[in-house]
């Protein structure tokens, strides 16, 4: 008997993240792939790779895509559904802990909070604006200090008395944190202070007038950093969860969307990872809303269409449903 499996894809601009689950919601294979500003490539390199992490009799009976690449991953893979990341997340979230009010999530170059209440989201808010709050202002701040990221959290940890860092701007904070060195503050307390801020950033910013009520989760690949866990409870008072695939929860979650599907999928199969994929604009002149709708063509056949606005290519057409 066949292994059933379901897959979600989360294409974001720096990280592409796959996940395969069984019929039972057990977890079988995750990726964390970087993107390089390469989607199509990564989308091709995660299905290649999961198919290698799961059953070799494995049937494919729903895939689920999400991320600002949901639909060029759905015309490549022949997804079932296509969701929002805020419906992903809390997706996820709510399956591995269970009552989760508040979703804190923080990822290489956006942030958002997701506030729910008996299980459905009402609430949410996200900050694309200032990499201050993100995971790669601390890339790069763990690199100019000459720290490997995976030892910022554990460094900020060892602070006697973190430095207070001006976080509301990556610039600014970048210039504090020089100036504090210069005159002779601890690399440890300098990025326990840099934690601070960023938390302190994000809850002045993203979080502005959300009511965070427990139980907190903390999602993202940030939330690694053992450093900002620690800020964010100190900030708030409250117990912070992080749970086992933090770093993969928007795929985690549109796999598990996935399983809502009843009918027979529309995955391409696992060959599509060595199919030649072209995604072209082609520009819209019927009315004036003149729209760039992206061709998409797999194998030289042209397989979707989105990006108008009136439907007019309907026919053939990956649809996002929220």
């Amino acid at each position: 008997m066949q292994s059933k499996v379901y897959l979600g894809i989360d294409v974001g601009s720096v990280s592409t993240n796959v996940v395969a689950s069984n019929a039972s919601g057990e977890v079988l294979g995750t990726l964390y792939l970087k993107t390089q500003g390469q989607p199509i490539l990564a989308i091709q390199q995660g299905i290649k790779e999961i198919s290698a992490l799961i059953p070799q009799d494995a049937e494919i009976v729903g895939v689920g895509t999400t991320g600002s690449g949901r639909m060029l991953a759905a015309a490549i893979v022949g997804a079932d559904v296509v969701k929002n990341e805020i419906t992903a997340h809390a997706t996820a979230t709510l399956r591995c802990v269970p009552g989760t009010r508040t979703i804190l999530e923080i990822g290489g170059q956006d942030s958002k909070i997701i506030i729910l209440n008996h299980g459905v989201v009402t609430d949410f808010a996200m900050n694309t604006v200032c990499a201050a709050g993100t995971g790669s202002f601390l890339d790069r701040q763990a690199s100019r200090l000459g720290i490997p990221i995976e030892e910022l959290g554990q460094l900020a940890l060892n602070a006697k008395t973190p430095t207070r860092i001006a976080g509301r701007c990556a610039v600014f904070a970048e210039s504090d944190m020089v100036h504090k060195q210069q005159v002779g503050h601890s690399t440890s307390d300098i990025v326990a202070g840099l934690c601070e801020a960023l938390v302190r950033n994000y809850l002045n910013n993203v979080a502005k007038g959300k009511g965070i009520v427990s139980p907190v989760v903390f999602q993202g690949g940030v939330a690694a950093n053992v450093g900002i866990r620690r800020a964010f409870e100190e900030a708030l008072g409250l117990p912070v969860h992080v749970p086992e695939h933090y770093s993969v929860m928007g795929a985690l979650g549109a796999c598990y969307l996935a399983e809502q599907i009843k009918t027979v999928s529309t995955f391409r199969g696992f060959d599509v990872a060595d199919a030649d994929c072209q995604a072209t604009g082609v520009s819209c002149t019927g009315c004036g809303n003149n729209c760039e709708v992206v061709q998409f063509s797999l194998n030289g056949e042209i397989v979707a269409f989105w990006g108008d606005r009136c439907g007019k290519y309907g026919h053939n057409r990956v649809v996002a449903s929220n």
